[in-house]
């Protein structure tokens, strides 16, 4: 058999280019792309899956994108994963990314049980009398809130569901005033009014850390008006399509990661109330519930395919469960 030879130098750039290919090709298998929005929530939830998947060897980067940037960077295949799908408040947004029947994303289900949003009241008007929506344009309880509902930030789903509300007249909700700053601004006032025992009335949800530090309770809502089931939401997890079968380890890891609202409620307490690294109350959490990080680690493995718990475990230094 004839051999051809090659000059030595020609090898070794073909070597090289060969070298940084594959090199290049493991960064990219390795990386995994989140949307955070400059929520709380999900800003800790997104620290405690990065935590995982780099000690698995993944390599994973966080972009702070609102909702609606981030479902079209999710079809158009700029994102890999997107932890803070809130449904019904986001229901536009989510149906339209999967109206055409060939979606380019996966629904991987609900990562927070108990998740709600609704009207909330301190404890002591709930006690004199406000227990439902209903009760809130009655006269003698209107005039006392001073038929003003504080909320969040325009534009957000909450917002529009609270607008909604007063074009419709839902609840006699019609001529209220809605005070829209900020989230920090409603929680300032509730925080002022609650200190005054003065009576407020604003929009709530849960998981956030309001629900530890503030006591208030939570209105029925008999029409629904915070949708189906007194205001129970879904927060989803989506990942690309693409990305889902590519990386069916990763996206095993991130289907399990499943919270309580009061879990999740405690975190953001420790990020955003105490004001604390994300990433260090995604450890405290992990290492304070080894349980439920094994659980989050069934099956899972590192990329080099060993079991993901005993790796973690030691990593981190969590407790065995």
């Amino acid at each position: 058999m004839r051999h051809h030879s090659m000059p030595l130098a020609l090898a070794a750039s073909i070597a090289l280019a060969a070298s940084f290919g594959a090199h290049a090709q493991d960064q990219e298998d390795a990386q995994v792309r989140f949307s955070v929005p400059a929520w709380p929530g999900v800003t800790v939830k997104t620290a405690l899956a990065s935590t995982l998947l780099e000690t698995l060897g993944y390599e994973p980067v966080q972009e702070e994108l609102g909702s609606t940037i981030t479902y079209q960077a999710l079809r158009q295949g700029e994102l890999d994963a997107f932890l803070a799908a809130w449904l019904p408040a986001q229901q536009g947004m989510y149906d339209a990314s999967f109206e055409d029947g060939e979606s380019k994303l996966e629904d991987l289900g609900n990562n927070v049980d108990g998740a709600r949003l609704g009207f909330a009241v301190p404890t002591y008007v709930y006690e004199a009398g406000v227990k439902t929506a209903e009760d809130l344009d009655k006269e003698e309880f209107a005039d006392k809130l001073d038929r003003t509902i504080y909320s969040i930030e325009v534009g957000s789903g909450m917002s529009d569901s609270l607008n909604s509300a007063v074009d419709e007249d839902t609840y006699g909700l019609g001529d209220w005033n809605l005070s829209e700053t900020s989230t920090p601004g409603m929680l300032s006032a509730v925080d002022a009014a609650i200190d005054r025992e003065e009576w407020i009335v604003f929009a709530a949800w849960t998981p956030h850390w309001m629900n530890i530090e503030f006591d208030v309770r939570y209105l029925d809502d008999p029409e629904d008006m915070w949708g189906p089931e007194g205001g129970r939401s879904d927060v989803r997890t989506l990942v690309r399509s693409e990305f889902a079968e590519s990386h069916p380890n990763a996206t095993r890891l991130l289907d399990q990661l499943v919270f309580t609202a009061d879990d999740q409620s405690a975190m953001i307490r420790g990020f955003s109330y105490e004001e604390r690294e994300p990433e260090a109350v995604a450890v405290d959490w992990l290492r304070e519930h080894p349980e439920e990080t094994k659980g989050f680690l069934e099956g899972v493995t590192t990329r080099d395919g060993e079991e993901a718990w005993p790796v973690v475990r030691d990593a981190l230094e969590i407790p065995e469960a």
